[in-house]
């Protein structure tokens, strides 16, 4: 898997002392939705490894982190750079969308 899996523990060292642009993907296993967009967050992870992070956030598993950045709809994307979010967006979208939403921020 070339996602990172985040835990109230590893977020700040993960996420917000990262190196590289983060697309944090906040989700649940119950979410329809999530499931759909699952295969697409792979594929950014795989075809950008070096340049993005990829991370998953199970908004059931890690509350806290969603509550700190005001998560109420899932599938949730955000993307971070340099410890801040810079850009984030709400809803299932397919492979072209969400390659569009990262790109200008590598």
């Amino acid at each position: 898997m070339s996602e990172i899996i985040i835990t109230s523990d590893n977020f700040e060292s993960e996420i917000l002392q990262a190196d590289k642009p983060v697309l944090v993907d906040f989700w649940a296993p119950w979410c329809g939705p999530c499931k759909m967009i699952g295969p697409a967050i792979t594929q950014l992870a795989e075809k950008y490894a070096g340049k993005l992070l990829v991370a998953k956030v199970n908004v059931d598993e890690v509350g806290s982190v969603a509550s700190k950045f005001s998560v109420n709809s899932i599938p949730t994307l955000m993307l971070f750079k340099d410890g801040e979010v810079v850009d984030q967006r709400i809803g299932a979208a397919s492979l072209s969308v969400i390659e569009a939403f990262v790109k200008p921020h590598l």
